[in-house]
């Protein structure tokens, strides 16, 4: 008997609210709780509460035949507790049933492998207890963050005692072997290495409702189909994906739910496949080969590596920063520092700085907070620049030389948002500029290129870069934009007209004269 391994990642991160330059030093509430709420009640409507009731209907339909496993995230069970408790009893009637495995994690769904084993091990095992604590079993079975996975990071997996993990099967690593059977560490054999199998996966989890996809619509019958062809020694079909692709990237209208619910019984008779969790699937079949993965994997994007979050050098100096503030905060005595530096380590404030934007560039955008990575990058800088003065606070001693760095950190930040914003409002002329002086442009060619103008100012520059772009902008453009924007992007351009209708050069020097005092202020 084969097996098919159902896993859901489960995860909310804790969003930061907007917090400006001159918040730093002032204000040191970093999260935004009314926006981390409205969007877990949001997904917690369109898929975990049906997508957990369809689940308990199939296991008391098919009893231990059908099994699944998750992993959930610390920042999306606190967030449940205090947001949405019906979602957290949900899981567990799902626990109660014995037919779920619950995985460890991160903590804070972060990316502290990568950088210290110490805290990574520390999240690990908070996580763990956590799980523990509400579900009533303690994990076995380990997947890192995003999949992300090297031959280093399971030896340390290894040595916590876990005796299985996941990853993805990525070609790069494979080559011509397949995901569909059980594998080892390369350093410690005795942890087993479960692969996604991406290209199964990814039908359901983001093909389903591609309409330009050739094996659309995807069907039952077509699914068991291919899991008939495989070749018959292959042992287990691990089926990764996020659980919101239930409900909330495959909208029910989709279908996703009916072919969900009928996929089970279709297996179950149709094939010579039967449903396991990870730990089962470990006990139950014996390792091929070890994997060898020099460098860290994940499951994100086309290229499976870490580009998402450390692939560019806001991504690297924002990562840089926050964790040169490690030994400082554990040797603080103030719980709360702690438990917002948890916070700040989840690797979604890393993900929205992203600037891949093609062929997963609507990936990077999903219930991404920021209009550009430049503005993520920013808000967090900012954020981290209020924390660090914290635990220098907390830690005077030892935080001397951090202080003046963050100092020089700010300046920087001021210096490179100036740079940017000047920039982008020069693109936007010169777009503008551009489409005036066609011979043959229409009032329509106006009207959409203008749109698109001020939609990419308001999207991806912040107040004072707009500003800039007003106080430069020709009056015949001005005139001729405003008239045809739509409704939502004209009272916003009229709203920042009248901010800065009298914003002369002189206001501009004490506004810069200004930002230089509350440096001094700040680090004085």
């Amino acid at each position: 008997m084969k097996s098919v391994c159902f896993y859901f990642q489960v995860h909310q991160p804790q969003r930061l609210r907007t917090y400006r330059f001159f918040d730093i030093g002032d204000q040191h509430d970093y999260f935004d709780a009314y926006k981390n709420r409205a969007i877990l009640k949001k997904v917690a409507g369109k898929n975990y509460l049906p997508m957990n009731a369809l689940l308990l209907d199939l296991i008391n339909e098919y009893g231990s035949a059908f099994k699944v496993s998750f992993s959930i995230s610390g920042t999306a069970l606190d967030q449940f507790e205090a947001f949405a408790p019906e979602v957290l009893e949900s899981f567990q009637k799902l626990a109660q049933t014995g037919n779920v495995e619950f995985l460890a994690e991160t903590y804070a769904h972060s990316l502290s492998a990568l950088k210290s084993k110490e805290e990574f091990n520390n999240q690990v095992q908070r996580q763990a207890q956590k799980i523990e604590a509400l579900f009533g079993k303690k994990p076995t079975t380990f997947r890192n963050t995003e999949l992300i996975y090297s031959d280093e990071i399971g030896a340390m997996v290894a040595d916590m005692g876990y005796k299985a993990m996941l990853t993805e099967g990525a070609k790069h690593v494979l080559g011509w072997r397949s995901p569909n059977y059980v594998y080892t560490n390369a350093i410690n054999p005795k942890l087993k290495m479960l692969l996604k199998n991406f290209r199964l996966s990814d039908d359901i989890a983001f093909r389903f409702s591609q309409k330009s996809w050739t094996e659309w619509p995807l069907t039952t019958e077509k699914f068991v189909g291919w899991l008939n062809e495989l070749d018959s020694k292959e042992e287990v079909v691990n089926l990764f994906m996020d659980y919101e692709t239930f409900g909330e990237h495959q909208w029910e209208e989709t279908g996703i739910f009916e072919f969900m619910r009928a996929l089970p019984g279709k297996v179950l008779s149709e094939t010579g496949f039967d449903f396991s969790t990870p730990s089962e699937v470990a006990e139950k079949y014996q390792p091929v080969a070890p994997v060898h993965v020099p460098h860290p994997i994940s499951w994100a994007d086309e290229e499976r590596d870490l580009t998402a979050w450390l692939g560019n050098e806001l991504q690297d100096e924002a990562f840089d920063k926050l964790y040169a503030l490690e030994s400082q905060v554990k040797n603080c005595n103030d719980e709360q520092i702690k438990h917002d530096w948890l916070y700040l380590q989840t690797s979604d404030h890393f993900y929205y700085m992203c600037t891949k934007f093609f062929s997963d560039g609507d990936v990077h955008m999903y219930f991404n907070p920021y209009g550009s990575p430049y503005e993520a990058f920013i808000n967090y800088m900012n954020v981290l620049s209020d924390f660090t003065l914290r635990v220098k606070a907390a830690c005077p001693e030892q935080l001397k030389d951090e202080g003046n760095n963050m100092k020089e950190t700010a300046e920087e930040l001021f210096r490179r948002s100036t740079e940017y914003a000047r920039k982008k409002v020069k693109e936007t002329q010169k777009k503008v500029k551009e489409n005036l002086n066609k011979k043959d442009i229409n009032i329509d060619d106006i009207k959409n290129m203008s749109n698109a103008a001020i939609k990419k100012l308001l999207k991806e520059v912040d107040i004072e870069s707009l500003t800039a772009a007003l106080q430069g902008a020709e009056k015949e453009v001005t005139e001729k934009i405003i008239p045809n924007l739509s409704k939502k992007a004209k009272a916003q351009f009229e709203e920042l007209q009248k901010e800065v209708k009298n914003f002369k050069k002189s206001d501009i020097q004490k506004y810069k004269k200004d930002i230089e005092q509350r440096l001094k202020n700040l680090f004085g």
